[in-house]
């Protein structure tokens, strides 16, 4: 008997390049199945940030009712990414008394109550506020305290912040789309859920999202995402280098990128010759307007040089320094770049792969790149319908309160062994 479909989430990956939606179904057999797809360039949004509100809106709904014809569907509800600046990740803890008694669910609703009550967001929009892990009389990392015995019992919150007026932008357009936001998720949170094990997240490992205009740097341990950091750079910028360097129209720039380009060299790359078919060209190619790869990997290689140096300022920022052998993961469309893994490989003195998308059945090809991490993992992140501490209502629950550093350095030396 075929697998029927038990529930329907959509994901909306808003990025500065494309606007990108997919519906997916949740089987009664436990798959995770793609059920259509839509995509539009993305017209309205600059660095991540919305600039163009009507823009954004018609791309929007063009790309979700392209995916609802493929699926055979009308959806309503979204679930939408957010992947512009001011993003900042932080770790509270609350912790409360059991007198020895043994927890009950009723336990730990009142001490999750208690923790939302407990939030500092610091000027900025909560967009997360989940519980990461229970500790028991002091003994930290217990992922399933119910019915054990304590006489304490307290949590560790992961709150990620947001800069308050890029995310109702973001919100303020998908509803002029006429569609409901479900819930607004970090892009690394959706990202990190599609390209990365569960081995790699309590490990730890980095994630480096190399979108058009934005790139998020991110490390997880733990199990969850402990250090976050934007740079206002992406591989639409590589693209800009091309045009100017050679007198290309963008469009014509970014085909040159993704069929000739690549961030490693070869001995035949002098004697390659790509014929940029134009009347006028730049200053860089010869009157019958060609070039050779060897001049277009030096244009490509020239920003990769400046973006991987911001890379590895910023990870080891975060904390991300120590023995070679650690991992960072290369996702978002410009880890499609040829031989980008080898040279950040060389360029950042760590081991790195590229991610992609994972954990999904009839997953079209053209969307099973790293390009499509985010919209996967936004899609996948949405069927887990994970616990949010901003649905529960208050609580008068007697807790203690740690200072958020206290938490950060408790879980930092327990993961230092692997970090």
């Amino acid at each position: 008997m075929a697998a029927r479909v038990e529930k329907i989430f959509t994901a909306l990956d808003i990025g500065s390049s494309k606007i990108s939606a997919m519906i997916a179904g949740r089987m009664d057999n436990g798959d995770i199945t793609v059920l259509g797809t839509g995509q539009r360039a993305s017209k309205g949004v600059k660095r991540g940030y919305i600039a163009d509100t009507e823009r954004t809106e018609l791309d929007v709904r063009d790309a979700v009712e392209q995916a609802e014809r493929i699926a055979g569907t009308n959806i309503d509800d979204v679930w939408v990414s957010f992947s512009a600046g001011g993003l900042t990740s932080m770790l509270t803890s609350v912790e409360t008394e059991l007198g020895g008694h043994r927890i009950e669910q009723e336990d730990i609703d009142h001490l999750l109550q208690a923790g939302r009550s407990s939030i500092d967001p610091q000027g900025k929009m909560v967009l997360h506020a989940q519980p990461a892990l229970y500790t028991i009389d002091g003994l930290a990392g217990v992922k399933k305290p119910k019915g054990l015995h304590a006489d304490r019992l307290g949590v560790d919150i992961h709150v990620i912040l947001a800069d308050a007026s890029p995310v109702r932008n973001i919100d303020m357009s998908v509803r002029g789309a006429h569609l409901n936001v479900k819930s607004i998720i970090a892009s690394p949170i959706a990202a990190g859920t599609a390209c990365l094990s569960k081995e790699e997240r309590e490990l730890g490992v980095a994630m480096v999202e190399l979108g058009a205009e934005v790139t998020n740097i991110s490390l997880f341990a733990g199990g969850m995402l402990v250090g976050l950091a934007t740079l206002p750079y992406g591989a639409a910028d590589i693209t800009d280098d091309i045009a100017s360097s050679f007198g290309l129209r963008r469009a014509q720039a970014e085909r040159i990128k993704c069929f000739h380009g690549s961030a490693t060299t070869s001995p035949r790359d002098n004697h390659d010759v790509i014929d940029l078919q134009l009347d006028k060209v730049g200053p860089e190619a010869d009157e019958d307007g060609r070039i050779t790869k060897a001049q277009l990997i030096g244009v490509i290689r020239q920003r990769l040089d400046h973006l991987m140096g911001e890379i590895g300022q910023t990870l080891k920022g975060l904390g991300f320094t120590g023995p070679v052998g650690r991992q960072v993961v290369l996702t978002g469309g410009g880890a499609e770049l040829k031989g980008i893994a080898d040279y950040a490989q060389s360029a950042l003195g760590q081991t790195v792969r590229v991610g992609r998308p994972t954990g999904l059945t009839a997953l079209p090809d053209a969307h099973s790149g790293p390009a499509f991490a985010g919209l996967a993992g936004l899609a996948l992140y949405a069927v887990q319908e994970p616990v949010d501490l901003r649905s529960l209502s208050g609580s008068h629950q007697n807790v203690q309160k740690y200072a958020g550093p206290a938490v950060i350095g408790r879980l930092m030396s327990a993961i230092r062994g692997n970090f």
